[in-house]
């Protein structure tokens, strides 16, 4: 399954960016980071099929456990990694690249209340720092 492998992906990436990190099974056992992931694949899912609401409280229940909100409708890449993620906030226009990281406390946010795009796009390879507001003005 394509999703699976994806994960595994995501498993890896967080292995290999964490020098605290023993294993694989470390990551998918303890880490908030990739939770929140497995979360927002299945969100993202209902999302596109137009299960709104659904897709907004599997969101929430993720956010729950993990600290970290990422909006449904938030587009993200391979290879994210969320470390010490508690505080993170990405907004339902964002879009997020391939092999990013993010620290605790950051917002990708928007300044508007329009239905258009009002969240940033973060391109690939790029690190945001602890505490970092990223915002998109209209």
């Amino acid at each position: 399954m394509k999703v699976l492998k994806e994960l595994y992906e995501d498993a890896v990436n967080i292995k290999e960016k964490d020098p605290a990190c023993k294993n694989i099974f470390e990551v998918i056992i303890l880490y908030p980071g990739f939770y929140i992931l497995v979360f927002h694949k299945i969100s993202h899912f209902l999302y596109r099929h137009k299960l709104v609401f659904l897709a907004r409280l599997i969101s929430q229940i993720g956010r729950f456990f993990t600290g970290i909100e990422i909006h449904p409708g938030a587009k993200i890449g391979r290879k994210l990694f969320i470390d010490h993620g508690m505080g993170v906030v990405i907004g339902e226009t964002a879009t997020i690249g391939d092999n990013c990281t993010i620290y605790h406390n950051v917002t990708l946010g928007g300044t508007g209340k329009e239905k258009k795009k009002r969240h940033p796009d973060i391109g690939n390879d790029v690190i945001i720092g602890c505490g970092a507001k990223v915002l998109r003005s209209n």
